[in-house]
């Protein structure tokens, strides 16, 4: 059964550092390029960082750049996402994403909230 579990969100003031975690299984993890996605309310889901299989290669959006880092873990099966700097623009639900060709798996998501 494919399982992706993200940890790591919560409540922080503007300026401040989260590390979000998402540790999968049922799956060939190392085969996988990762993303994570976020969905603030009224909004639509979007691509905020995606790191390859290898691990050698990342993408971020605009917005993050220079403040979030996408990093993984192949012998754990983990991908975190370190977010310095936040600001309230970063508040939304984060999901895990988990991409090889046709095939998608999702996390359930992790709140993130930014006051201001």
């Amino acid at each position: 059964q494919v399982q992706l579990v993200e940890s790591g969100g919560g409540l922080v003031q503007t300026g401040g550092s989260l590390r979000l975690a998402c540790a999968a299984s049922g799956f060939t993890f190392s085969g996988y390029a990762m993303r994570w996605y976020r969905q603030a309310p009224g909004k639509e889901r979007e691509l905020v960082a995606s790191i390859a299989s290898a691990g050698g290669s990342t993408i971020y959006t605009d917005s993050v750049k220079g403040r979030f880092t996408i990093s993984r873990d192949n012998a754990k099966n983990t991908v975190y996402l370190q977010m310095n700097s936040l600001k309230p623009e970063d508040t939304a639900v984060y999901y895990c994403n988990a991409h090889w060709i046709y095939r998608n798996y999702w996390g359930q998501g992790t709140q993130v909230t930014v006051s201001s």
